[in-house]
């Protein structure tokens, strides 16, 4: 199987090894991935480990489970990483500037919910905590429902295959 986050590498070669704890996300970005790549496994446990200890307060295993049972996941389009040290953790708690003291990772995720098609793009924001990368949080620019391509057409979400063939099937 192909990993979910779009690496195109095996999903047991790349997210598993990091959601199964074999090893530890090396980047925000590398986090961001194996989080897209959790919710399309249903591994619930992991998405809630991976939340800051901050963010952690406003989630439930229980209500990412539910959500994660009710999505399919189609594609994760990665537009943006920002930068980051090693010793961000420092820097986040010294900073004036909120925006630059967290890194961030701008994405897209098509998924369908309900029978609905759907696009999501979000500015994630991260942090380290006890020496291993964590999201805090992200701001949705856009969130909406797409009209599904009819069968023969391009499928929304770039691959460049009919729709049939690809998130329609």
């Amino acid at each position: 199987m192909q990993c979910p986050c779009g690496s195109n590498k095996s999903f047991k070669q790349c997210c598993f090894l990091i959601i199964n704890e074999e090893i530890k996300a090396e980047s925000p970005e590398q986090l961001m991935r194996s989080r897209y790549s959790a919710y399309a496994t249903k591994s619930a446990d992991y998405i809630y480990q991976t939340y800051a200890e901050s963010s952690k307060v406003q989630q439930s295993i229980d209500d990412i489970s539910e959500w994660a049972q009710e999505t399919k996941w189609l594609k994760l389009t990665i537009h943006s990483a920002s930068e980051y040290n090693i010793g961000m953790e420092n820097n986040a708690i010294n900073a004036t500037n909120e925006e630059q003291a967290f890194p961030t990772v701008i994405f897209s995720a098509y998924y369908k919910h309900q029978g609905k098609y759907c696009l999501m793009k979000e500015t994630s924001r991260f942090i380290m905590e006890d020496s291993q990368w964590r999201y805090l949080d992200g701001a949705v620019s856009n969130n909406g429902e797409l009209v599904a391509p009819k069968r023969n057409e391009l499928c929304f979400c770039q691959s460049q295959r009919k729709f049939k063939q690809c998130c329609g099937s």
